[in-house]
């Protein structure tokens, strides 16, 4: 009994305690391999933004020259008309088209399913030069029954659908297919409850739409129509074929005159970047109002204040 007892004060003097507010030292991972290719990274963007720079046969002064130029300025305003434009007659088609998709009507259905199939199966390039010759198929427009019914003349088709017309024509008809199947993707994430707890209130189809199913869709429609409006903006530089004077081809009218090729297209892009930034600013903002209430991403948690004792 004694040994052991005397063998106790030995063992704890040679383990002695962790002291009080002690912690382990945590030294973090080192990446080399990540850090020596990120300073490769670095030295070919620096060498590469050099070599822009100071390259004279990208011809700066000729960009500074044009980058401002009444011709260029009228082409990217018509470039923005032509988005706008185009974007809302897509979306509110490409709604109508939604709906029509989602309908228990099978004729319904399958119109909206051909119209789908159609525009986004064929180029945008082919259904713009398509309805820019509409004219050769239909010459004379006209409203009026079928199987020789009778009709009532509009007009001609070469003074209707102008340039411009067809462009917007082709532009707004295909975005509104992709645009359907947008927002029939956002359509279908609502949770089946909320239709039947709006019926349950004794909503219509119509009011339950707009009311209730529409806006709870919206947050996962913003992010694809924000990509589809940016990519509308680039998209119309293809009626440059239809001489319309947008910003490419009024770059084009320029660079046929004084042969600056490289400058001018360096003008167009510095524009057409410009307002893609803008858009995808605007697209930021909305993305984060509609997905209030859904960021699943961690969050930091503040403390609150310790009061020191008096």
């Amino acid at each position: 009994m004694q040994h052991q007892q005397s063998a106790t004060p030995a063992t704890s003097q040679q383990v002695p305690p962790a002291a009080t507010g002690d912690s382990v030292p945590v030294v973090p991972l080192r990446h080399p391999v990540r850090n020596a290719l990120a300073l490769v990274l670095i030295l070919i963007a620096a060498s590469a933004a050099l070599d822009v720079a100071t390259n004279e046969r990208y011809h700066w002064d000729v960009v500074a020259e044009y980058l401002f130029s009444p011709e260029i300025l009228t082409g990217a305003g018509l470039t923005l008309v032509l988005t706008v434009v185009s974007m809302t007659v897509g979306i509110a088609l490409g709604t109508v088209l939604a709906i029509m998709r989602l309908s228990t009507n099978p004729i319904l259905h399958t119109v909206s399913r051909a119209y789908i199939w159609f525009f986004r199966g064929t180029p945008l390039l082919v259904q713009l030069i398509f309805w820019y010759n509409i004219a050769a198929l239909y010459p004379v427009i006209a409203l009026g029954l079928p199987f020789g019914g009778p009709s009532l003349v509009i007009g001609s088709a070469n003074v209707l659908i102008s340039p411009l017309g067809a462009a917007l024509l082709g532009l707004a008809l295909n975005e509104a297919a992709y645009m359907a199947e947008i927002i029939r993707s956002g359509i279908s994430s609502v949770d089946k409850g909320q239709h039947d707890a709006a019926r349950a209130l004794g909503m219509n189809r119509s009011k339950l739409m707009m009311r209730v199913i529409l806006p709870q869709a919206m947050r996962v429609v913003l992010p694809p129509t924000g990509n589809q409006v940016i990519s509308m903006l680039k998209g119309t530089s293809l009626v440059s074929v239809l001489a319309i004077s947008d910003l490419l081809y009024s770059a084009q009218i320029i660079y046929s005159f004084n042969y600056q090729t490289i400058p001018l297209l360096i003008v167009a892009s510095i524009w057409y970047l410009l307002m893609t930034t803008v858009l995808s600013f605007f697209q930021n903002k909305l993305e984060r109002r509609y997905g209030r209430g859904f960021d699943t991403a961690t969050r930091l948690v503040r403390r609150p204040k310790r009061r020191k004792a008096s």
